[in-house]
């Protein structure tokens, strides 16, 4: 079989060695991506325990502050209430001057349910235990207690909201005294709900601190990891890309072979051809044959007449040489 030319297989040569060029850049651009992904699961690994701990420590920042909202909460009841029971003195002290000549005083609710207060009780007293009361004074007297109850039902949520100390005005002094008292008390309860607050700020300090800390980390490597995977999906672009040429040059080296197999088995087909006896082959046979048909000298399984007698003169033409040959023996026979 003979060789190809240089000039016809340097194109395949040239064809092949861009190939592997492709083929090995492709490789590298493969690995360069699988480096970036391995880089994003990392950062994104890193991202998950992060913000794992931070849900957990978000758990204690929470529970802290909740701490903290209940006794601030808690301050502000005791400051209302401190609040309100200094403007209940302030009522009393108000009513002391009324009595003294400065009216026209606004009262506080406070105040005035503990008037009413009073007044129904000693009404209630004096309607229990005295008697010889005319049937218009007693009437009089239920009309008055059941307004004064309407009154101080209505006033009864306000009070209830500011836990108000009821106190017997009949003794202004001595109702003044107990609400300073519990003033006082509630004052001594506000502090100190204003100091553990306060107490609780450092570590409360802290805990944020530490929270912005865990989601500053955490945002940092989801960063990380987006930008990893951008370079690993524009990696994989050029992939995309260069893959279009490489599978256009093995298209083109496979078309090549496929043509060169082609050329070989034809080549060898030809050369067959030409090698072929008559006897092998199928076509000059066929002739043969046909010839001999059309010339009536063929036969099959015997003889034809014309055929003996070739037999016979073939067996008289050898006898002859035969008997020529004997003569030619016994003549030389003589001579010597």
């Amino acid at each position: 079989m003979p060789e190809p030319k240089d000039d016809e297989a340097r194109p395949d040569e040239d064809l092949r060695d861009h190939l592997h060029q492709m083929e090995s850049k492709v490789k590298k651009l493969r690995d360069t991506r699988g480096n970036h992904n391995e880089s994003g699961k990392r950062f994104a690994d890193q991202r998950n325990a992060i913000q794992t701990q931070y849900k957990e420590h978000r758990e204690k920042v929470d529970l802290a502050v909740a701490e903290v909202k209940a006794i601030r909460a808690e301050q502000n009841l005791h400051k209302e209430r401190r609040n309100a029971i200094q403007a209940q003195i302030r009522d009393l002290i108000g009513q002391t001057k009324a009595q003294r000549g400065d009216a026209g005083e606004k009262k506080s609710a406070t105040f005035e349910f503990n008037k009413l207060a009073s007044e129904v009780d000693n009404m209630e007293k004096i309607y229990e235990t005295r008697g010889g009361m005319s049937a218009k004074k007693e009437k009089e007297t239920m009309e008055k207690i059941k307004y004064m109850r309407r009154r101080m039902k209505e006033l009864e949520p306000e009070v209830a909201k500011l836990q108000m100390i009821k106190v017997d005005l009949s003794n202004r002094d001595e109702a003044i005294a107990t609400l300073k008292a519990e003033a006082d008390l509630a004052h001594k309860q506000f502090i100190e709900c204003l100091e553990r607050a306060k107490g609780m700020s450092k570590g409360i300090d802290e805990l944020f601190g530490h929270r912005d800390f865990l989601k500053a980390e955490g945002d940092r490597f989801h960063k990380e990891f987006v930008a990893c995977k951008e370079k690993a999906d524009e990696v994989h672009q050029k992939i995309v890309e260069m893959m279009k040429e490489v599978n256009e040059a093995r298209d083109k080296l496979k078309m090549a072979r496929v043509e060169r197999e082609s050329w070989i088995t034809d080549h060898n087909a030809s050369v067959s051809a030409e090698m072929k006896t008559g006897a092998e082959d199928s076509k000059v046979a066929d002739s043969m044959v046909d010839h001999l048909l059309n010339q009536g000298s063929l036969s099959f399984g015997g003889t034809m007449s014309g055929d003996r007698a070739g037999l016979s003169a073939k067996k008289s033409n050898s006898k002859k040489k035969a008997g020529m040959r004997r003569v030619d023996m016994s003549a030389s026979r003589t001579r010597k």
